[in-house]
C-alpha cells in the first residue's frame, strides 16, 4: 500500500505544480464531452466514492457500491463551478484518501466490495486503491494535453 500511496501524493503534487493559469478549463472538444473541469469534477465523483469505499471495507465486506460517472458530473455543475473551488475539493478528498491509506489496517487490504454496476464485481482494497491512482493519472493526463 506504501508504493500506492506514494504514487498517488505524487500524481497530485505533480499537477499541482502545472502552470493552471493556462489550462483552458472550460473548452469541449465537443458538447457531450467532458471539459478539463468536468474532468476534474469526475475526479472529484470518484474519490468521494472511493473514499466511501475505503472507509466502509475497515468494517463491512461485499457491500455494493456504484456511481453513474456522467450522471454524477452533470448533477453537480461543474462545468459552472469556479475552477479554484472544484480543484480545492479535489485536493481536499485526495489529501483525506491518503491518510485513510496511510492508516489502513493490513489485515483489511483483502476486503472487498461489489463495484458491479449490472453483474457482482468484487475487488480487493489494494486492487481499489491501484485502480485509483491509474484511474487518476489517466485524467490529469488528459488535462495536461
Amino acid at each position: 500500500m506504501e508504493e500506492v500511496i506514494e504514487k498517488l501524493a505524487e500524481a497530485i503534487d505533480s499537477f499541482l505544480k502545472t502552470d493552471q493559469e493556462s489550462i483552458d478549463w472550460d473548452f469541449k472538444i465537443r458538447e457531450e464531452k467532458w471539459s478539463k473541469k468536468e474532468i476534474i469534477g469526475h475526479l472529484i465523483d470518484s474519490a468521494q466514492v472511493n473514499l466511501q469505499r475505503f472507509v466502509r471495507c475497515t468494517y463491512e465486506e461485499n457491500f455494493k457500491l456504484v456511481y453513474a460517472q456522467y450522471e454524477w458530473v452533470f448533477a453537480s455543475h461543474y462545468q459552472h463551478a469556479d475552477v479554484k473551488e472544484i480543484l480545492d475539493l479535489w485536493i481536499l478528498l485526495n489529501r483525506q484518501i491518503i491518510r485513510v491509506l496511510v492508516n489502513y489496517p493490513n489485515d483489511r487490504l483483502s476486503v472487498q466490495c461489489d463495484t458491479g454496476k449490472a453483474d457482482i464485481q468484487l475487488h480487493s482494497v489494494s486492487f481499489l486503491a491501484e485502480d485509483y491512482v491509474r484511474h487518476m493519472q489517466h485524467h490529469l493526463q488528459l488535462i495536461l494535453q
